[in-house]
């Protein structure tokens, strides 16, 4: 029954913590990690061991596929230069600094690289953090930084182990085989499981069926990069990056809706029950040291946090100011930050899903039979790092003031000209779609005469006030939705009043539901 029970109270902590971030602020992770911690307590729960095998195949696929799935291509190809040098050299120069600070605490440097390769990288979901706080540029190139850097801090883990195992050497030839093995291999085969999914999809039409395909995709990528011993968390990136430019133009509507939502819930479900088990596993990680080793680990989580806070923040100001002195082009200039954003993006390098699937795939015994070295600690500093990591979430909103971004108005500026355009190619095709379709007059008499006031409305907006343009929409879209309501009050005394059927009502709440979330859709969601 512990499964049913885990189930059952795992959900429950995820709403509640949801509304207690709506209503107090709190960032959602902190309180989903604080009621795992409370959760140890319960006797049921004592001494739960994820295994790392879980994590590692269940939530990350799924994760870091539906993050890759809403972060811009094109935000990617523009920033790819301090992408590709966070995502790789930094993860390095991290790990090289948790290491030596671990090692002059006492632990030997084989395990001491271990537990620098655990906390590398950072993490995808957690930057949801500051989603909401961040302008769309910095929160794309986070976001893109956490979907590669795995592949990276997974070679150096597989090298650590073996070298302590005995059984790998490491050299500059040797890891920089490893590394192209991972990268190259896992890109490859997440972007054949992609090209074969979407190749299916567009024969089939049945919107089960489609979606059973889309949801398919990043575990048969993982998959096939696993088979070639490559990084199976970039085939699902790569795979989630290319379906993401193909889903407009080859999936439907109604799977589409479908795979938005399911995969929304799925996201959901996984990242706060993620979050939870974190917390309900630092209870055993703690009870594996004693108290001398328990003091000494928890000296080292904080004096690791600082250490990899600090080389995070150097590592961005040196990057930044070398490929200034190198690339002295205009559109280069176009790219820089302020100084006091490279400090933000210094702390919102947040440690998660990868960080513990690293830390629990750490072996109990060598095949010698002897314990790993120093596994207890890994594992303990490692939960409590990333607990830590996430406390300056409670200052980053102040934090994100003091930088003072510019106002980043580059995404309504898009959406107004696509709706502009999209509406004008509508009307100039409007003659001979109806010719094609065999339309009545009227009808198009109708359609025409709706698509241009339309038209108008994005007009007045866009030469207008924009302040006042504003206030207007909102004024339609709140009338809009009242009127829904009205529409959906009526529809349910029919079928009270036995005036009409079940499935009538059904039909004409599923047209009324599509209107609604169309008028209440977040500009600022990605898949939106």
């Amino acid at each position: 029954m512990l499964g049913l029970e885990l189930i059952v109270v795992i959900g429950a902590a995820l709403v509640a913590c949801r509304v207690g971030a709506q209503r107090s602020g709190i960032a959602a992770p902190i309180l989903l990690l604080a009621a795992g911690v409370l959760l140890g307590f319960v006797p049921a729960f004592t001494g739960l061991e994820l295994p790392s095998a879980v994590v590692l195949l269940l939530f990350l696929p799924a994760l870091l596929w539906w993050e890759a799935m809403n972060t811009p291509l094109r935000e990617i190809r523009k920033f790819r230069r301090g992408i590709l040098l966070t995502g790789t050299l930094l993860v390095v120069i991290t790990a090289a600094a948790v290491a030596a600070t671990a090692h002059a605490f006492g632990l030997p440097w084989g395990p001491a690289w271990v537990l620098g390769a655990a906390l590398a990288p950072t993490d995808a979901t957690a930057v949801g953090v500051v989603s909401r706080l961040l302008p769309r540029r910095h929160l794309t190139v986070l976001r893109a930084e956490s979907l590669i850097n795995d592949g990276t801090a997974l070679v150096l883990f597989g090298l650590a182990v073996g070298v302590v195992a005995g059984e790998q050497h490491l050299s500059a030839l040797h890891i920089g085989w490893e590394l192209v093995v991972s990268y190259a291999g896992g890109i490859i085969a997440g972007a054949l499981a992609a090209t074969v999914g979407v190749f299916v999809r567009r024969f089939i039409t049945d919107t089960l069926a489609a979606s059973t395909i889309f949801f398919l995709i990043p575990f048969t990528g993982y998959l096939l990069a696993e088979l070639v011993h490559a990084s199976g968390v970039l085939a699902a990136v790569a795979a989630g990056l290319i379906v993401s430019q193909t889903s407009p133009i080859y999936g439907t509507a109604p799977a589409r809706r479908q795979v938005f939502a399911f995969w929304g819930l799925v996201t959901f479900m996984l990242n706060g029950a993620l979050f939870v088990l974190i917390g309900i596993e630092a209870h055993p990680a703690v009870g594996g040291l004693d108290g001398t080793g328990l003091l000494r680990a928890l000296a080292m989580v904080l004096a690791i946090a600082a250490v990899m806070t600090a080389t995070r923040i150097a590592f961005l100001f040196v990057s930044a100011y070398l490929i200034r002195a190198v690339d002295r082009r205009p559109q280069q200039r176009l790219l820089r930050m302020s100084d006091r954003a490279r400090i933000v993006s210094g702390l919102c390098g947040f440690r998660g899903a990868v960080s513990l699937a690293v830390a629990l795939a750490v072996p109990h015994t060598l095949d010698s039979g002897a314990p790993f070295p120093e596994r207890d600690t890994i594992v303990f500093v490692t939960f409590g790092v990333i607990i830590v990591m996430l406390m300056p979430a409670f200052a980053l909103p102040a934090v994100i003031r003091w930088a003072r971004y510019p106002a980043d108005t580059r995404f309504d500026d898009e959406l107004a000209l696509a709706r502009t355009e999209t509406t004008t190619a509508a009307i100039e095709a409007l003659p001979r779609l109806a010719d094609e379709t065999g339309a009545d007059p009227e009808a198009v008499r109708r359609l025409d005469a709706e698509m241009r006031e339309h038209l108008d409305a994005l007009d007045t907006g866009a030469d207008g006030d924009p302040a006042e343009a504003a206030r207007l929409r909102e004024d339609y879209d709140r009338l809009r939705l009242a009127v829904i309501g009205e529409k959906r009050a009526t529809m349910i005394r029919m079928r009270n009043e036995r005036r009409i059927d079940d499935a009538v009502l059904r039909r004409m709440q599923a047209a009324l539901d599509i209107e609604e979330v169309r008028l209440l859709a977040d500009p600022g969601d990605d898949e939106d």
